[in-house]
């Protein structure tokens, strides 16, 4: 029997790293071996981030972009640990900096850990191939807890880029992200977002087929935010003994995109 691999836990006093903590008790195969967070937050088993990745094989890390940028390059000038990032909210330029240190480490990164959400990603590719930009119009959905900070989700984004690939066109051009006033008929070809924050909703993701005489709606529900530290920690016990690159859920379910599309 292999031994546990070895996790440290960015963000440890947050809801998602006190969640992956949870997670991982009792597991057989990962364990904490050092948490740690911003400078100044309360813990007497925190440590630094420095201690940290200098005993992990992998670090699972919900915390800010640039914290989690930050936490990359920091990995990759010592070359490693593996990275497992579900920080969302990224601007181009710290995705750049995440590939980058992606060239000397391993490092999952998605913006959502769910089973269910990333078999969704896929329904929602076929659908979008299969059924006609000049009939059919696309909206995603999201509703999360007032305290998320970005919006559209992540895994909002993620849905829409499945939409886009199944469509053959590139997010950026069709998306639509905020409507308000006389905005004029809908764009045909257009991928658009609703958003909704209130409470303490965890997760609510919808994609909605809307045709003239009929309506297709693929959805998931999150009902325990555990659903998502554990997907992060299959995460980790995959990616620990992967070569230097950029990963995501997809990989580390063995989902083809040729197997959805």
């Amino acid at each position: 029997m292999s031994l546990p691999v070895k996790i440290a836990i960015a963000g440890a006093e947050g809801r998602m790293g006190k969640a992956v903590a949870l997670a991982l008790e009792g597991r057989a195969d990962a364990a904490v071996v050092a948490r740690f967070d911003r400078p100044g937050a309360e813990g007497g088993y925190l440590v630094s981030r420095d201690q940290a990745l200098e005993i992990a094989e992998a670090v699972i890390d919900f915390t800010l972009p640039e914290a989690s940028v930050q936490l990359a390059e920091a990995a990759a000038r010592r070359g490693g640990p593996a990275l497992v990032i579900g920080s969302t909210g990224f601007s181009d330029e710290q995705l750049v900096r995440l590939e980058e240190a992606s060239k000397t480490i391993a490092i999952v990164r998605s913006g959502n850990y769910s089973l269910g959400v990333n078999m969704l990603m896929g329904l929602v590719r076929q659908a979008a191939a299969a059924l006609p930009a000049e009939d059919w119009d696309i909206e995603v959905f999201e509703a999360h807890h007032k305290r998320k900070i970005d919006a559209p989700s992540g895994t909002a984004l993620m849905l829409g880029e499945a939409a886009a690939e199944g469509r053959g066109v590139d997010l950026a051009k069709v998306a639509d992200r905020g409507r308000d006033g006389v905005t004029g008929p809908r764009v045909e070809g257009a991928i658009g977002f609703s958003v909704v924050r209130g409470g303490g909703i965890i997760g609510e993701h919808s994609v909605i087929f809307a045709g003239e005489s009929e309506t297709l709606t693929l959805a998931h529900s999150a009902i325990d935010r555990g659903l998502f530290a554990r997907g992060a920690i299959a995460a980790a016990v995959w990616v620990k003994a992967k070569p230097p690159g950029l990963y995501d859920m997809q990989d580390v379910l063995g989902f083809s995109r040729s197997d959805v599309s």
